[in-house]
């Protein structure tokens, strides 16, 4: 499977921003999906994942309570949806896939899609 994600760009502190992440091959329904960012100079780090039928859901703390993830399988597409958003989640953000399809952030996650930058600056 091939991911591409979209939907970053400039936005002022506490908007909003929806980040898509399309997928390639008919097997993007069995794997769950994550989502990860890396800051400048920092590691890159989890944000959110989601099961494969989107029954199971995980933030990082830095993250709960203002983003989202969704996804539509029919349109091999998953999506985080980014609110109040703070001049810390500047980063490129990136999705991946995760084998077992419980999208668990411990389990191992790969097929990493080229990623799309989110600046939040005023």
């Amino acid at each position: 499977v091939q991911l591409q994600a979209s939907g970053g760009g400039l936005v002022q502190p506490g908007g909003s921003l929806r980040l898509s992440c399309a997928a390639s091959g008919r097997t993007f329904s069995s794997y769950g999906m994550g989502w990860f960012r890396q800051a400048p100079g920092k590691e890159r780090e989890f944000v959110a994942a989601i099961s494969w039928r989107g029954g199971t859901t995980y933030f990082a703390d830095s993250v709960k309570g203002r983003f989202t993830i969704s996804r539509d399988n029919a349109m091999n597409t998953v999506y985080l949806e980014m609110n109040s958003l703070k001049p810390e989640d500047t980063a490129v953000y990136y999705c991946a896939t995760e084998a077992t399809g419980r999208g668990d952030p411990g389990r191992p996650f790969d097929n990493w899609g080229q990623g799309t930058e989110v600046t939040v600056s005023s």
